[in-house]
């Protein structure tokens, strides 16, 4: 079962707004996903740019999501651990939480 992540920040392909970049204010965007496969625990989601000029390039990693959350509001703090448990790790910029 695929699970279609979205934004309401940016259309599906579009540019991605200045705010949400290392040029701009640098905060993570918004995002949102469907209904899970029944049984689910958690959510992991990693954001990367596979066409970044030194290769693959991650800007976040969040994981251990509870099942029960849907979406991921803007502007998520660069904490390792966050108040509903989710975990954020270290991205290519060597920071916890998002980097754009």
């Amino acid at each position: 079962m695929d699970i279609r992540v979205t934004s309401m920040a940016f259309q599906e392909g579009g540019t991605i707004p200045q705010k949400y970049t290392c040029d701009g204010e640098d905060i993570s965007p918004p995002l949102a996903w469907g209904s899970a496969p029944e049984g689910t625990k958690s959510f992991a989601l990693i954001s990367d740019d596979p066409d970044a000029p030194m290769g693959t390039w991650v800007h976040w990693v969040i994981f251990n999501i509870p099942a029960n959350v849907a979406e991921l509001h803007e502007h998520i703090p660069p904490e390792s651990i966050l108040k509903n448990g989710a975990k954020q790790g270290m991205n290519d910029f060597r920071r916890i939480g998002y980097g754009g």
